[in-house]
């Protein structure tokens, strides 16, 4: 299966030329925040294709646990469109003290992993379903860990009994960032537990005359990314091409989506 991530800019074409997609995926906020006209529309999009969910506000990794409120909007929307596949990050964003609208970044410690091991059992046993968990685009480390991300990750999806959206664009991004060996990451993630495979675009910023690597998701996905989900895919995995910044007409989106399947 391969799909495209739903943009607002999207819909009408999407409707009108019905593209030969399997699937499309959904910021699930956008939708708690806007709902009105843009409920209508998905619904009307989701009588023709299956729908992926992908959140950013559960904050899984915070330590004062999942916010009840919004898990609830969350359920709300699965309970209406039955989305085949359902995720979040690795990461966390909000607390007691507020939210941030980024993924913030947690240590990969014993106590960060029973923290998101418990926070993710809590959120599958109240959704009622399988969540994946998506490896983040990082830009800092913490001093103190236990663990590699790669294994972090594979700990997180074996103790809570859930599934792994694996981000290869954010593997390489990561990769070139802090000079690791992104293949290597690959084959130790847990294979049998990847449910679905992001590709995206990313920048390059100089910073202090240091290159790092954004994860802008606003160009096509860079060779040594196409190069590496090749080598990597052995078996039907549902792939998705985002692209959430400096959005081109849904022509550019779906000839990447085709360029990916014909790898």
């Amino acid at each position: 299966m391969f799909g495209i991530g739903l943009r607002n800019l999207h819909h009408k074409y999407i409707l009108q030329n019905e593209p030969r997609v399997d699937f499309f995926e959904i910021h699930c906020e956008n939708f708690i925040a806007n709902g009105g006209a843009s409920i209508d529309l998905l619904e009307k999009i989701s009588k023709k294709y299956p729908l992926s969910f992908h959140c950013v506000g559960l904050s899984i990794g915070s330590a004062n646990g999942v916010d009840k409120k919004h898990l609830a909007e969350i359920k709300k929307l699965c309970d209406l469109f039955k989305p085949i596949l359902l995720s979040d990050h690795l990461s966390w964003s909000g607390s007691n003290q507020g939210f941030s609208n980024d993924l913030l970044p947690i240590p990969y410690t014993k106590k960060s992993l029973e923290i998101f091991v418990n926070n993710t059992k809590k959120v599958q046993d109240f959704l009622g379903q399988e969540i994946l968990i998506e490896n983040p685009s990082a830009y800092l480390e913490f001093e103190e860990a236990d663990f590699f991300e790669v294994d972090f990750l594979n700990e997180v999806a074996n103790k809570a009994n859930c599934a792994i959206l694996l981000d290869i664009n954010n593997v390489f991004v990561s990769s070139k960032n802090f000079s690791f060996d992104a293949k290597k990451y690959l084959q130790n993630i847990d294979f049998s537990r990847v449910k679905e495979i992001h590709l995206a675009g990313h920048s390059i910023e100089n910073i202090d005359g240091q290159e790092i690597r954004i994860d802008t998701h606003s160009t096509k996905i860079c060779n040594e990314v196409l190069q590496l989900y090749k080598n990597f895919l052995k078996k039907n995995i549902p792939t998705l091409i985002e692209w959430d910044e400096e959005i081109p007409e849904f022509s550019v989106l779906f000839d990447e989506m085709q360029k990916v399947k014909n790898l």
